[in-house]
């Protein structure tokens, strides 16, 4: 089976709808596979039933469509799927569910993206042609738990923070409640144990690096006077109004990073947590702070300032890994040979050169993309690649980075079109 269409998006998450979106208003054709059975699978199937969306939803409108007025400010996971829903049959994005992508190349012959899908449903592998590829498969793909020391020998439960939903199964109202350990001290990971202990659970949190805290409010400042003001400054700024609303966390265990939270964000894509009530959980002592886990014998954590503790759970808060470099390749030209290399031996008065030819194929040198699959172009151009390649949801910069991405992706392939 094999069909061809202008555009091949793969994933439909978010990033995969605003892009659908953007080239339907512009009447470009597309069609768009995604794995999983539906789309915003990650909202839809692997969010806690607590999530709200961190950010203000002006600030994560996707492309043509905000959200209705009547919606909160911060929108919770229910609402955003009621919108995802709308938003898809608003624009009629129709993605082909159960379509695993498993390698695209660039056909440089015939100038085309040739994309191999295996319909997990029935086994078989199509192919989908297109003059234009949007990697939409976004930051979050394939949730990742760290290799740890004997984490094979813990006799109690290990889940990924994708498979929690709420604290129910952790708490016993007739004071049997679990210990839990909630593993990393980003947004999901604070939030996740601010549930488990509103909820009655024993709960501890590993903060292994410094982290700037926030809350909604001082976010909301820094983000609505961002355009009228340097970085540096904004940085100092918000650590200012973070020490001045939460004093000293270092005495609980949260240390501050030397660099502040808007240039960390740009830097490495790491966001500072926008606290929701963990910070007054800890320092009330209903939840504890521990530093990184050195080895796990049965159910017995040991951690590095030497003290050990015991729990019947832990929630990884981990984050994700990309797989994307494991599908997309490159071939240039697969009929052109190329010199590698050349070796000349001098044997008396002759002269014997040796030659080293292949195949003109590059896998991974000249993408958009590196092998974490993140855009290798800095921002703002980091969503266009080279021979109609393009990424969208891959700035780090959530829900309005994907919205920004498709809108310069769907013009960019107008003006070539």
């Amino acid at each position: 089976m094999e069909v061809e269409q202008v555009v091949v998006i793969v994933g439909a998450g978010p990033s995969g709808l605003a892009m659908a979106a953007s080239l339907s208003v512009e009447s470009i054709p597309y069609i768009i596979l995604e794995r999983e059975d539906c789309f915003g699978s990650l909202w839809k199937k692997s969010a806690y039933d607590r999530l709200h969306l961190h950010l203000p939803k002006q600030f994560c409108n996707l492309p043509h469509m905000p959200f209705p007025s009547s919606y909160p400010t911060y929108v919770p996971k229910n609402k955003l799927i009621e919108y995802l829903d709308d938003y898809a049959s608003h624009f009629n994005i129709n993605p082909r569910y159960h379509r695993s992508v498993e390698h695209a190349t660039y056909d440089e012959l015939n100038k085309k993206w040739i994309v191999k899908a295996k319909n997990v449903t029935t086994g078989d592998i199509e192919v989908y042609v297109g003059r234009f590829l949007v990697v939409a498969s976004g930051e979050t793909t394939d949730p990742f738990i760290p290799q740890v020391d004997g984490l094979d020998t813990f006799n109690g439960q290990i889940i990924h923070s994708t498979k929690y939903k709420n604290a129910k199964p952790y708490c016993d109202h007739n004071n049997n409640s679990k210990h839990v350990l909630v593993v990393g001290s980003g947004n999901s990971g604070m939030e996740i144990a601010l549930d488990l202990a509103n909820h009655g659970a024993k709960t501890s949190i590993v903060i292994r690096s410094p982290v700037h805290v926030l809350n909604r409010e001082m976010v909301y400042l820094g983000l609505s006077i961002i355009k009228y003001f340097s970085l540096g400054f904004l940085d100092s700024l918000m650590a200012f109004l973070s020490k001045l609303y939460y004093g000293d966390l270092s005495k609980y265990g949260i240390s501050r990073p030397e660099e502040g939270p808007f240039i960390m964000k740009l830097l490495y894509g790491k966001y500072p947590v926008v606290d929701v009530g963990t910070v007054k959980k800890i320092k009330a002592g209903e939840i504890q702070v521990l530093p990184a886990i050195t080895s796990i014998r049965g159910n017995d954590v040991l951690f590095e300032d030497g003290h050990s503790h015991s729990f019947d759970s832990i929630i990884f808060c981990t984050g994700f890994k990309r797989s994307t470099n494991l599908w997309l390749k490159y071939v240039a030209n697969p009929h052109v040979i190329r010199l590698e290399s050349m070796d000349m031996i001098e044997s008396g008065t002759n002269k014997i050169t040796f030659y080293s030819f292949s195949l003109n194929e590059k896998v991974g040198d000249d993408y958009l993309l590196n092998e974490d699959g993140l855009p290798k172009p800095s921002f703002p151009n980091h969503w266009k690649g080279i021979n109609g390649l393009y990424c969208v949801g891959l700035s780090r910069n959530g829900f309005h980075g994907a919205a920004d991405d498709a809108l310069n992706i769907a013009n960019h392939i107008k003006s070539l079109l």
